[in-house]
């Protein structure tokens, strides 16, 4: 226990103060329309699906202004730099935004099933109330109307037998704009499906951005203020005393003709913050956008991965950050985030694409396509954002896990290491770094290996042969490679990448791994670094639990994770 709160106590905590906001504004709501004074009357006709609609309508307005805020990724960068004051703990929470953003989005989804059921319950009741088959007292309130001769205001808002429930959804602001939010969030949650995401990313893209038909239908879902209650009169309406004889209303003293009203929207209010930073977020983008980027340098490496460095005016980096990046000619609309390999000594900024999609594949065609020393299509560069790897050099030491192109973010780090070593940097903190490479095809190693051969040579010759371990694992192999290996096994060198260290065959030994960097390092914090799918990343996070010691002189593990 003492081991889990150590890597995951803050996010804990935070998700429970949000849980606990949840429960409380339910809860809150709940009471307050299921026995509020001011709603006797409302409950007359609709019975507990008042209650059951108004609660998770606060929890919705309440969601929906945290929903934007993990997307606004100029934000978190902007946070994440003046957190350096309050440690690594709380900058990390910062890099699980888009947990935190689907975790929302489950809240949503959850919220808006229980209060679109209890609504389409209110509009078959009030349509029964206004019919009289819930007795007098319902009647007699759905027959009140807005008349100043009369002094009377209307309770029920179906005002004819003709007005059929589904005439009436779709004919009111409150029930259009209600369906039509219900069916943006349905489009939006199916197709964030991670089927979906992988496969068909420009579906989950372009209708991701049905937030705006959302949001717009949200802001004015209110205005119909369909939820009336009652008001206070002078003399004031003693419903007690008055709810058996509504035949008596406005003819004696006790009884004034009850008035109601509808509630002042207030959805609005919740979100019109979190709308404007977003707003903010996408207008520094289009600038972004319009900013002039050139070519340095275009290379397609044979494992059909498509390296380009390119040049922005005033662009500046970190180790382990990453980009937007938006090809006109493909989609004006589409931006893809990478990881940039170059590191922030360099005079430009280089990214590395693997063909996996639709727009990949059509980018490196038309690479492949360009005449002889052609300039590239033209291209938009959103960012540099923060991601956890920029917290790699506060560790003493560091572990590194890349899992195929995830190598990325790890190539910068080491790049910007060597240049470190060749400026003799005093303020490198990190003594000691662990590197773990996984891929499946030989040639994906081709592309990496000149650096680590290059850092190789230099950790040599400065006597700091322990700083940098590396280790390499081909995980799709068959015979013939083990034979191969096997015959030149006497060699200096790798068959496979020219490097000092030998390819390993299979997966880590993680528990071994973990075990020996604990024994190096007996008394120091090491960052457990992964840029790679999921089921890597829950294996390496139970193990850091696993090899942290509760005691502060010993080794602790923190994990953390890229996220996109």
């Amino acid at each position: 226990m003492s081991n889990w709160i150590i890597n995951h106590g803050l996010s804990a905590f935070i998700l429970v103060v949000w849980m606990g906001i949840n429960i409380f504004l339910f809860v809150y709501y709940y009471l307050f329309y299921d026995q509020g004074p001011q709603f006797e009357y409302t409950r007359e006709l609709l019975g507990s699906a008042l209650p059951w609609a108004r609660a998770p309508a606060a929890v919705l307005n309440f969601n929906c202004m945290l929903i934007l805020l993990p997307v606004c990724r100029n934000l978190l960068s902007l946070l994440r730099g003046s957190f350096i004051c309050c440690g690594r703990t709380m900058r990390k929470q910062l890099d699980k935004n888009l947990t935190f953003h689907k975790l929302v989005a489950y809240m949503i989804a959850l919220m808006t099933a229980v209060h679109t059921v209890a609504h389409l319950l209110n509009v078959e009741w009030y349509t029964n109330s206004f019919q009289g088959r819930y007795g007098p007292l319902p009647e007699n309130l759905s027959m009140l109307d807005d008349s100043r001769e009369l002094n009377t205001t209307y309770l029920n808002p179906i005002r004819s037998n003709s007005t059929t429930p589904t005439l009436f959804v779709f004919t009111t602001i409150a029930g259009l704009t209600g369906v039509v939010i219900t069916l943006a969030l349905i489009l939006m949650i199916t197709s964030s499906m991670e089927v979906i995401r992988r496969s068909y990313f420009e579906v989950f893209w372009y209708t991701h951005h049905l937030f705006i038909i959302f949001f717009a239908g949200l802001v004015f879902h209110g205005a119909g203020r369909i939820v009336r209650s009652q008001q206070v009169t002078d003399p004031p309406h003693n419903n007690s005393f008055c709810e058996d004889q509504p035949e008596n209303w406005g003819k004696i003293p006790e009884c004034p003709i009850p008035q109601f009203a509808g509630g002042f929207p207030q959805t609005w209010m919740w979100v019109i913050g979190p709308m404007i930073i977003y707003l903010c977020e996408r207008l520094l983008r289009f600038i972004r956008y319009m900013q002039p980027v050139s070519y340095r340098k275009i290379v397609i490496r044979p494992s059909k991965v498509l390296e380009l460095q390119l040049v922005k005016p005033g662009f500046k980096m970190e180790v382990g950050q990453y980009v937007f990046l938006n090809c006109p000619a493909i989609s004006q609309l589409e931006w893809h985030p990478f990881t940039m390999t170059s590191a922030p000594e360099e005079d430009f900024f280089s990214v590395h694409i693997r063909s996996v999609g639709d727009w990949t594949e059509k980018l490196i065609k038309m690479v492949e396509n360009l005449p002889e020393g052609g300039q590239g299509p033209k291209m938009a560069v959103d960012g540099p954002f923060g991601t956890a790897s920029e917290d790699v050099f506060d560790y003493e030491v560091s572990m590194l896990v890349g899992a195929g192109i995830g190598v990325t973010p790890f190539a910068s780090i080491l790049k910007s290491i060597w240049y470190k070593f060749k400026d003799s940097d005093p303020k490198l903190r990190t003594n000691r770094i662990y590197f773990y490479w996984l891929c499946r095809e030989t040639y994906a190693f081709e592309w990496f290996a000149d650096l680590l051969q290059v850092l190789e040579k230099e950790t040599e010759e400065r006597g700091m042969r322990d700083f940098l371990t590396y280790k390499l694992y081909l995980t799709g192999w068959d015979q013939s490679h083990v034979n191969h290996a096997m015959v030149h096994f006497d060699k200096d060198t790798d068959i496979i990448t020219g490097l000092k260290q030998k390819t390993h065959y299979g997966r880590p030994n993680w528990d071994k791994e973990f075990e020996q960097v604990r024994q190096e390092n007996p008394s120091s914090v090491v960052g457990t670094f992964l840029c790679g799918p999921q089921a890597l990343a829950k294996d390496l996070e139970k193990k850091c639990v696993k090899y942290s010691d509760v005691d502060p002189r010993k080794t602790k593990f923190y994990f953390n994770k890229e996220n996109f």
